[in-house]
């Protein structure tokens, strides 16, 4: 399957409240996010985020350094329509993340059902150097993905499911979990997801 073309038709064809993943209120992320009282300079990257309403809020809570990328050119069409002017503070890049080459280092990287769509082991390992080497020393991701209890598939593809502990293993020698809580997320179709969420930290000794 091509998925550019997968997903440059989802956003196309579906309104944002027809996709499954649609939350309006991203209030397990930002609250994840506000724990760790970030400068408003932080510098943030929000991946597959293109209709996150993760950006909108930090935009409302006056956080200046934001990036939002996905692979969907439609997507990104969207997010801009959908902030309007503010959109102008949001640096917006296309590309499949696994093609991302970073020109500068983030504070804090946030994927909340994106990284389960890569099922490849070396996809997924691909992931996990990229995360590394994109953040700064002391830097944070908040990772979301469908748990062991959640959906086998999204979107009509195939995902990979994590708990706690399979989420610390595979990122165990690049960064530290700090923190994993699961999360019900109801979809606009009224039925339930099962997410887990973890918040990892870079330590210095991850140079």
């Amino acid at each position: 399957m091509n998925t550019l073309l997968h997903w440059e038709t989802v956003f196309a064809t579906k309104a944002e409240n027809e996709v499954s993943w649609f939350q309006p209120n991203p209030k397990p992320s930002v609250d994840a996010f506000l724990s760790l009282q970030l400068p408003k300079n932080a510098a943030i990257i929000e991946v597959g985020g293109g209709d996150s309403y993760f950006i909108d809020t930090l935009l409302n809570l006056g956080y200046t350094n934001l990036t939002l990328l996905d692979i969907s050119a439609n997507a990104i069409e969207r997010a801009k329509k959908r902030l309007g002017e503010k959109a102008q503070s949001v640096t917006f890049i296309v590309s499949d993340v696994l093609d991302f080459k970073p020109t500068m280092k983030y504070d804090f990287w946030h994927d909340r059902a994106s990284f389960h769509f890569q099922t490849e082991e070396s996809a997924i390992l691909t992931y996990v150097d990229l995360v590394t080497s994109s953040l700064s020393n002391n830097g944070f991701m908040l990772l979301g993905t469908f748990s062991k209890k959640g959906p086998t598939k999204c979107s009509g593809l195939p995902i990979s499911q994590y708990d706690k502990l399979t989420l610390k293993k595979l990122f165990n020698t690049k960064l530290v979990q700090l923190e994993s809580f699961e999360h019900e997320h109801l979809t606009p179709f009224n039925t339930m997801q099962h997410f887990v969420f973890s918040l990892f930290k870079k330590v210095s000794f991850n140079k």
